[in-house]
């Protein structure tokens, strides 16, 4: 018999009792529901998260197998946000559930972040205009978001918090082509660049095609780093680093870079390495 207090008690200790009861208030709304989408929306339910909005268009295939949290031979073909809902509500029958398996667009966006506390950026590293959309309508609402990117063997983090630098003027995307875009977006994601010198088939991070690669290791992580942020900023607990701070931890090459952008990619440095990427991808 699925009892609240009992399935999360393994929590208390890190979080007391009444902020556990205050987690089970809130809600996450999570755009995406694969890779790093799918491992959020199970982190965030286990923390005791019982209300989410989640959306993706998106079915199961052969290939998710490598990294994404509901790929099983059972469930190819099924549509990702349902089969995500269902093991939600295995870990927690009670959990409310809003999905939105068309995807996100303009005109359900506003619905999409009703009544949400924090939205945790999970859409396809390609997926820009779905990206710009719901991260101007969250700067519009003051909704706090998080994303956490899988990048090589390790997570790049970017928190942005109502009041301060917002996603357009970190990334500058501003009148620059879907690819020029893409590039900006990587090099700001990942300013330090931690995962180049051991990506071992250059020609598998494909722009102009858009696809790369990415492993299970660096999934589970950006899970972890935000899941611990989602508990900071709905508990209003602990020092939240926001742009232009950011993290990045690459777990192969044992190394941990605080980055920090006072300019976005507007910067000198960030500009020539925006030259360089370019050059190299598109």
């Amino acid at each position: 018999m699925f009892e609240y207090r009992n399935a999360f008690s393994r929590n208390i200790g890190w979080v007391s009792e009444e902020e556990q009861q205050r987690l089970k208030s809130k809600r996450i709304a999570i755009a995406g529901a694969g890779g790093v989408g799918g491992e959020h929306l199970i982190t965030m339910a286990r923390l005791g998260i019982n209300n989410f909005n989640i959306s993706d268009f998106d079915s199961f295939e052969v290939h998710n197998f490598n990294r994404q949290a509901g790929a099983f031979m059972s469930t190819i073909g099924r549509p990702k946000c349902e089969v995500m809902e269902e093991i939600v509500r295995d870990i927690n029958p009670e959990v409310k559930i809003r999905s939105f398996p068309e995807g996100i667009n303009e005109s359900n966006v506003d619905e999409f972040l009703d009544e949400v506390d924090l939205y945790i950026d999970s859409l396809d590293f390609f997926a820009l205009d779905a990206r710009k959309l719901v991260f101007r309508k969250c700067e519009e609402k003051k909704i706090p978001l998080i994303t956490a990117a899988p990048i090589g063997m390790g997570v790049a983090f970017l928190c942005f918090m109502p009041g301060k630098m917002s996603f357009e003027q970190y990334f500058c995307f501003g009148g620059y082509s879907k690819q020029q875009q893409l590039v900006r977006f990587l090099v700001g994601l990942s300013p330090s660049m931690l995962q180049k010198p051991y990506l071992v088939v250059p020609q598998k991070a494909d722009f102009k095609a858009e696809t790369g690669p990415s492993v299970p290791m660096a999934v589970k992580l950006c899970a972890g780093l935000a899941g611990t942020y989602a508990l900071k900023i709905l508990l209003n607990r602990g020092k939240v680093l926001s742009a232009p701070y950011g993290l990045h931890f690459d777990a192969y090459r044992n190394k941990l870079k605080k980055t920090y952008l006072p300019f976005g990619n507007k910067g000198v440095f960030q500009r020539l390495k925006i030259y360089i990427v370019t050059k190299l991808v598109c």
